[in-house]
């Protein structure tokens, strides 16, 4: 049962240790509100995480929807318990919410990183950008899917702005409505493949996990009339078996894509301004007022888009803070971690000789 989900014999030699342990395989469907429900050979089952795990996991390392676990398994309950995460050849993560920032995986060994975006008034280059720039750095294969080409109100225009950040990505332009590029994004669906939608609410997400199904299987919802955003329909992540073959996951809706540790999908997503950039009088140039500076001609030139720039750059700072707080916190832990010892030290030299 769990080959249709991707089981493979490299997974199987992975999972010995596991297995020497009398614990079996299992891959995350569905992560909401602490329990999972997964996939093992010998069904669907509710499960949860032990609590050594739960106290062990290093951040982002709890299981996400796409994990291979290895469970323990109460079939008569149809019930497991989760001991530990397999290693992931791909991860899906971006910096959570909320003061501590911290890194939040979204999914787990995705192939494809499906970016989805509507041709409508809520199409934005720059944040088809950051996506890009995360899907790159997930490992997974990004492509592009602008949905909703049946309404091409100066949609023609937006094909074009998503081809021209897109680079070497497959830019997919479909249509529910009228099957518009439905066919190519079925070919992409081959058996065992894994498939991650992104977008942001309303881009269309759940209607292409619907028709690529063939059944309602997401929740669909309206798109206001107002400023042509959506409304969070999909509220958890689940992992859809197609006909195909193929496996989909829908995300909840996300606006903002907080990007963590993506330098290199970064580079990759402006590969064009890095290679630009080598070009300057100056290695160290700043693009600012030196003499020289290849970046600044080109913006001057017309030949490089402002607005491009300004993302490019706004990203590189976004990463570069990340990067400074995390030393920061990695800074203040190590101090207190030797306050703590000095500490313990102090208590011993003053307990009595016996």
């Amino acid at each position: 049962m769990i080959t249709q989900y991707g089981w493979s014999d490299a997974l199987g030699h992975d999972f010995a240790p596991h297995a020497a342990r009398g614990l079996v395989p299992g891959r995350v469907l569905v992560q909401q509100r602490g329990q999972y429900d997964i996939i093992t050979d010998a069904g669907e089952m509710v499960a949860e995480i032990s609590g050594k795990l739960a106290r062990d996991a290093i951040e982002g390392g709890l299981p996400v929807v796409g994990d291979w676990v290895a469970v323990a398994v109460r079939e008569d309950e149809g019930a497991a318990t989760i001991h530990a995460v397999l290693s992931r050849r791909t991860g899906f993560a971006r910096k959570a919410a909320g003061l501590d920032q911290s890194m939040q995986v979204v999914a787990a060994n995705v192939d494809l990183a499906l970016l989805v975006a509507a041709l409508n008034a809520d199409f934005n280059p720059r944040r088809l950008e950051r996506y890009l720039a995360a899907a790159r750095q997930s490992g997974a294969k990004p492509v592009v899917v602008l949905t909703k080409a049946d309404l091409l109100d100066g949609g023609a225009q937006a094909v074009t702005a998503a081809r021209a950040v897109a680079l070497d990505v497959e830019v997919l332009a479909v249509s529910v409505v009228t099957g518009q590029g439905l066919d190519e994004l079925r070919a992409m669906m081959a058996p065992g493949v894994t498939a991650l939608l992104v977008g942001s609410s309303g881009a269309g997400k759940s209607t292409l996990v619907n028709v690529l199904a063939g059944s309602e299987r997401m929740a669909v919802g309206d798109i206001r009339e107002g400023d042509a955003r959506g409304r969070h329909t999909t509220t958890h992540r689940e992992l859809v078996l197609l006909p195909s073959g193929a496996l989909i996951l829908d995300t909840p809706g996300m606006r903002e894509l907080g990007l963590l540790d993506a330098e290199e999908g970064v580079a990759a997503t402006f590969e064009d301004i890095e290679a630009l950039a080598l070009t300057c009088k100056f290695s160290n140039c700043t693009h600012g007022s030196e003499p020289g500076c290849a970046v600044r001609a080109a913006l001057a030139a017309g030949t490089l888009d402002e607005a491009r720039w300004r993302n490019y750059d706004k990203l590189g700072r976004e990463l570069a803070f990340t990067d400074r707080k995390e030393d920061r916190f990695a800074r203040e832990a190590e101090r207190k971690r030797w306050i703590a010892i000095s500490k313990a030290q102090k208590a011993m030299r003053k307990k009595p000789e016996r």
